[in-house]
């Protein structure tokens, strides 16, 4: 795997190193001593998988709060996404500002989600689906999340918003 640091401290872009031949290519997604050796946590506790059959789907923004607090790493692997992570580490240098990455099918790419990053997506296809792995369990009453469109952090999403769950629609503005 390579790892490319990107804006936000902690979050990584990860692209596979495929080994290709006659058969197609064969590729690791997940090695405990990569991800330590890069300073990211390697505990992996649960997967989960979302499909949203329709574009323009949007779920998040959600993280945990401590001691709940998640990392996440996120791979598309039917369709594509503008996935989101949103820096809420009040100690952050980059505290309230996002990054959006395409994450697709067709390109492999990964996104490590530290703690303390709020994650969501909008899907740029229908029938897209979603691979997480965390670092914690579900824990219901940890769960936060934030606005898609809360003015504070002005993200600029590249599709029309046609599905949102209630949830994700009202949250309040960011205090």
């Amino acid at each position: 795997m390579i790892f490319n640091k990107t804006k936000i401290g902690g979050v990584f872009e990860i692209h596979l190193e495929t080994k290709v031949d006659e058969r197609g290519f064969f590729a690791r997604t997940w090695c405990r001593e990569e991800f330590e050796r890069n300073g990211l946590n390697p505990k992996l506790v649960q997967c989960s998988v979302s499909l949203s059959t329709r574009k323009g789907t949007l779920r998040g923004l959600h993280y945990q709060e401590p001691p709940f607090a998640e990392a996440k790493l996120v791979r598309c692997t039917r369709g594509s996404i503008y996935d989101v992570v949103l820096d809420l580490r009040v100690q952050s240098p980059a505290f309230k500002q996002w990054l959006g990455v395409v994450l697709a099918a067709e390109n492999r790419k990964m996104l490590y989600v530290p703690e303390g990053c709020a994650h969501g997506f909008i899907t740029l296809e229908d029938e897209s689906e979603v691979l997480y792995q965390m670092s914690e369990f579900y824990h219901a009453e940890s769960t936060c999340g934030v606005r898609w469109n809360d003015p504070a952090f002005r993200i600029a999403w590249p599709e029309k918003v046609n599905v949102i769950s209630d949830r994700d629609r009202t949250y309040p503005d960011f205090k």
